[in-house]
């Protein structure tokens, strides 16, 4: 939901002020890196139409900022990253392929088919929960479960429901969880690896 707003305080030292809604209510923090036009320099009076988010710790602050007249673009956020829908349908179908050329246990297929349905429709729903300004899943939550084997899901619903899919420390830790996937799987069709991939027969 996009709110409106008059910039009551600006500290061009700190590179952040504060914005009184329209609507009412408390005044919200921004900071510079908030706003689309990062060229033109905020001032105490100005009308800024901003959307809410949580930083990292948690707290409320103004995101995706423009000031009154100005349209926000948002072309470059919503790009689709393919790469990562690619591996992971590539994954998925080579984790299939393996059962089928009995490489593999149908438990380990079925692990992360679930897992992955399970985190989509987990991302779904925080993403619900972001708009709807409620209780969000943790994002320790949501990290558990890639590293458990659902990653496939939530790179997919990243892409397809733009949702953490583009803070930069969110995505470094995804992306840990990928590789530590990879590599574990690969590691079970090993010589060494193996006999630990027929326990799950």
């Amino acid at each position: 939901m996009r709110l409106k707003g008059k910039l009551t305080q600006w500290r061009a030292d700190k590179a952040f002020g504060f914005i009184a809604p329209n609507s009412g209510g408390s005044d919200v923090f921004i900071h510079k890196t908030a706003f689309a036009n990062k060229k033109r320099i905020p001032q105490v009076n100005d009308m800024i139409t901003f959307s809410i988010t949580k930083d990292r710790d948690g707290r409320y602050c103004a995101c995706d900022a423009t000031f009154s007249g100005e349209s926000l673009k948002q072309s470059n956020n919503k790009q689709i990253n393919k790469f990562s829908i690619y591996l992971a349908v590539t994954f998925l179908a080579t984790i299939v392929s393996s059962f089928y050329l009995g490489y593999s246990p149908v438990k380990l297929m079925a692990i992360y088919f679930g897992l992955s349905t399970l985190t989509f429709v987990i991302y779904a729903t925080d993403k619900s929960k972001a708009q709807r300004e409620v209780w969000r899943t943790p994002e320790s939550t949501l990290h558990l479960l890639a590293l458990a084997g659902g990653w496939p899901g939530a790179a997919l619903a990243q892409q397809y429901l733009r949702h953490k899919s583009s803070k930069l420390a969110f995505r470094r830790v995804f992306w840990a969880t990928v590789m530590i996937n990879l590599g574990l799987v690969i590691w079970l069709h090993s010589p060494t690896g193996i006999k630990y991939l027929s326990l799950l027969n």
